[in-house]
């Protein structure tokens, strides 16, 4: 599955630092916020809790004083994400207000809602996370 991705962080250092501090691998998810709010972060996932606060996932952020900050993402398992499909790549808004063009239609809307404008004959496709990974989200 190919997913664009637009981290705020440099991805594969942060995977080194929090592999080696933790000792266990870590490996970048995706940029979102996972409230349907307009603070995305980029999130992170290891395989075992934490040992100290239990979490799974975690995002890195920096807030409005310039600082690195952490925080439990354990509810990115809880949203789902509507992925345009341009070409056989997917794309996503990372946020509430997160509108951005994608050669011949915008996406909007992050975690809260799907607004697209343009060529709104592009499939869309909902996927969700799972164990770190993204899943096509099976309707009923």
């Amino acid at each position: 599955m190919n997913i664009n991705h637009i981290p705020y962080l440099d991805t594969d250092k942060v995977e080194q630092h929090y592999s080696k501090k933790d000792g266990v691998p870590i490996h970048y998810v995706c940029t979102s916020a996972v409230n349907g709010g307009t603070n995305a972060m980029d999130i992170f996932y290891r395989e075992t809790p934490h040992p100290e606060f239990g979490n799974r996932y975690f995002g890195l952020y920096i807030n409005i004083d310039g600082n690195l900050m952490i925080t439990n993402a354990d509810k990115i398992e809880q949203v789902s994400f509507d992925m345009v499909d341009i070409d056989g790549t997917l794309y996503y808004s990372q946020h509430r207000h997160d509108f951005y063009t994608v050669g011949d239609v915008s996406i909007d809307g992050g975690r809260a809602y799907l607004k697209l404008s343009g060529n709104l004959t592009r499939s869309v496709k909902t996927l969700k996370v799972k164990d770190g990974k993204f899943i096509e989200e099976i309707k009923s």
